[in-house]
C-alpha cells in the first residue's frame, strides 16, 4: 500500500485514511461551522442584494446530493426576502473538463429550473475552476460568499490554496460542505476555508435537515450580515439559537 503524507494525516492510495471517521456529522461540527459564519465580516452594502455563488460537484457520484440541493435551494431565497433579497449564481463542473456558471438568479423558481436541467456526469474534480471563477466574478462586482458542496479532491492542494488566498484578500469567504469521509477532501476543504476566512462542515448522506439549516445561515449572512443571523437564531431556535450569544459578542 502506497502512503502519502498530508499534513498530519497519512492517506492510502484510495484517498482514505487508515482511521475510520464518524459516519454522521456531529452537533459539534454544526456549531463550529455556524460560529465561524457569525465571526465572518459581512460585505453587503446598504440597499444591495446579497450575492452568493452556489457551487457543486456534478460528477456521477453526486446525483443524490444534487437532487437534495434542488429541494433545499428555495430556503435560501425565502429566508432572505425581508433582508433585501439575494442573488445566487449556480456553478458546477462535471464530465471531461466541463465547467459552467449560470446567470445570476434572484428567485427560487429560476434557480430550480437551472438546477433541474443539469445531469451529473462522471469526471474528475475541478475545484480550481470554481475558485478562479469566484475571483473573476468578485472583480466585476462584489460577491458576499461562496458555497461549495463536494465529496473529494483530485487536484493539487497547494494550487487550490493559492487561489483561496486570493479570494481571502478580496474578502470573499468560502463555506465548504463535505459529504463522505475522504481525508484528502477534508484537509483541502479546511485549508480553503481557512485561507478565505470562511468555514467548513462535514455532512453525512442523511443530513438534509442539517444542510438546510447551514445553507439558510450562510444565505442570511450574505444578505444581512451577522445581525440578521442573530435574528434568525432567536426566531428559529435549534442549532442556530445556540450561537446567539456568539452573535452578540462578535457584533
Amino acid at each position: 500500500m502506497l502512503r502519502f503524507p498530508f499534513g498530519d494525516l497519512w492517506v492510502n492510495e484510495t484517498g482514505m485514511s487508515d482511521k475510520k471517521l464518524p459516519t454522521k456529522s456531529t452537533e459539534t461540527d454544526v456549531q463550529a461551522f455556524l460560529a465561524k459564519v457569525v465571526a465572518t465580516p459581512a460585505r453587503k452594502g446598504v440597499g444591495e442584494k446579497g450575492r452568493l455563488i452556489f457551487a457543486m460537484d456534478a460528477t456521477a457520484s453526486r446525483e443524490p446530493s444534487w437532487d437534495r440541493a434542488c429541494h433545499l435551494q428555495g430556503e435560501m431565497f425565502h429566508e432572505t426576502t425581508a433582508l433585501g433579497g439575494l442573488e445566487i449564481q449556480l456553478a458546477y463542473y462535471r464530465g471531461f473538463g466541463e465547467f459552467r456558471a449560470s446567470a445570476w438568479a434572484s428567485a427560487s423558481d429560476d434557480l430550480l429550473r437551472l438546477m433541474t436541467a443539469v445531469h451529473c456526469l462522471a469526471g474528475e474534480t475541478q475545484i480550481k475552476k470554481v475558485l478562479r471563477h469566484a475571483l473573476n466574478e468578485t472583480k466585476k462586482q462584489s460577491v458576499d460568499a461562496l458555497i461549495f458542496i463536494g465529496d473529494c479532491v483530485e487536484e493539487d492542494v497547494d494550487a487550490l490554496g493559492a487561489l483561496a488566498g486570493e479570494l481571502g484578500l478580496l474578502g470573499v469567504p468560502a463555506f465548504l460542505f463535505q459529504e463522505g469521509e475522504d481525508r484528502i477532501a477534508e484537509f483541502a476543504f479546511k485549508q480553503i476555508a481557512k485561507l478565505t476566512n470562511g468555514a467548513y462542515c462535514r455532512l453525512d448522506a442523511a443530513s438534509a435537515q442539517t444542510l438546510r439549516e447551514l445553507l439558510r445561515a450562510v444565505a442570511v449572512f450574505a444578505a444581512g450580515g451577522r445581525l440578521a443571523l442573530a435574528d434568525l437564531a432567536k426566531k428559529e431556535g435549534g442549532a442556530v439559537l445556540q450561537i446567539a450569544n456568539q452573535v452578540s459578542k462578535s457584533g
